[in-house]
This record gives structure tokens, C-alpha cells and sequence, in this order.
């Protein structure tokens, strides 16, 4: 049977995710409601995501079930192993991303500080931002930018003047 909705599948429901309900995470898509611990059922949102392969979890239960995927809390490590912790960067600023300053968008580490819309500069939340060629925008200025265009689509009431 064709695919008449198009879009993108959730990676929980395997359903189609239209726009408006769409949570990005990890390269993957989610409806809203689908983004939840898979243990505890808890909302998840890009603060509080852990993923494990496929999975999607809390901080809480993901320390829990992989104890061993915990980063050292050994205040001696080396700086060595401290590099290795931190080689991930950011989009948009090219430094390098560290666990404490992590936030999951896109597909992507980013710091908190530059997890924001790149037209308007509004911070973003994973169920708020929408990406486009690497890029991450509110969903206000992607829809502006990047939404449909032609005759009804986004010019307002004003823009429907009849000229002879």
C-alpha cells in the first residue's frame, strides 16, 4: 500500500510524524507523545534523553541498565581520557562538546548556549527546533523560510489584493 502521508516514521510507533508533533532526536524522528523512557515512561525532552542504540531513556534509567557507559568519575583521570570524553563539537561554534554542557539536536552534541534558532537566536528545546542542511531553527522561522510557498501560503490576508 503507497505511502500517501509521506513523512518521516516515529521511532517508536513506526506511525507517521507530521510536523507539528515531531521530536528530533539522534537523526531520528518522534511524536511527542512517543518520546518517553522506555522503562519509566517519564517525558523526555533534550536535557534529560540518554540514547542506547535504538532506545530511548532517562538519564536516570540509562545509568541503571548501563552502568558500564558511565563516564569516570575519577577526579585523576588522565587528560587523555578526559579529551576522549570530550571530542564530539559543536555545529555551531566548533569547540569541543563535554557531558555537563550537552545538548542532543539534529543528530548532533551542541552547547547549551548555542542550542539556538539560527535566524532569530531563540533558544531551542528538541521538540521545538526543526533542522534543515545542518542548521537548527524554531519551527517559527523554518516554517517562514522553508515552508510551502505560492498563492495562500504565508503573505497574510494582505496579500490577496485584487489588482485590474
Amino acid at each position: 500500500m503507497p505511502n500517501w502521508g509521506g513523512g518521516k516514521k516515529c521511532g517508536v510507533c513506526q506511525k507517521t510524524v507530521y510536523f507539528a508533533e515531531e521530536v528530533q532526536c539522534e537523526g531520528n524522528s518522534f511524536h511527542k507523545s512517543c518520546f518517553l523512557c522506555m522503562v519509566c515512561k517519564k517525558n523526555l525532552d533534550s536535557t534529560t534523553v540518554a540514547v542506547h542504540g535504538e532506545e530511548i531513556y532517562c538519564k536516570s534509567c540509562y545509568g541503571k541498565k548501563a552502568p558500564g557507559h558511565r563516564p569516570t568519575t575519577n577526579p585523576n583521570a588522565s587528560k587523555f581520557a578526559q579529551k576522549i570524553g570530550g571530542s564530539e563539537r559543536c555545529p555551531r561554534c566548533s569547540q569541543a562538546v563535554y557531558a555537563a554542557e550537552k545538548v542532543i539536536g539534529a543528530g548532533k552534541s551542541w552547547h547549551k548556549a548555542c542550542f539556538r534558532c539560527a535566524k532569530c537566536g531563540k533558544g531551542l528545546e528538541s521538540t521545538t527546533l526543526a533542522d534543515k542542511d545542518g542548521e537548527i531553527y524554531c519551527k517559527g522561522c523554518y516554517a517562514k523560510n522553508f515552508g510551502p510557498k505560492g498563492f495562500g501560503f504565508g503573505q497574510g490576508a494582505g496579500a490577496l489584493v485584487h489588482s485590474e
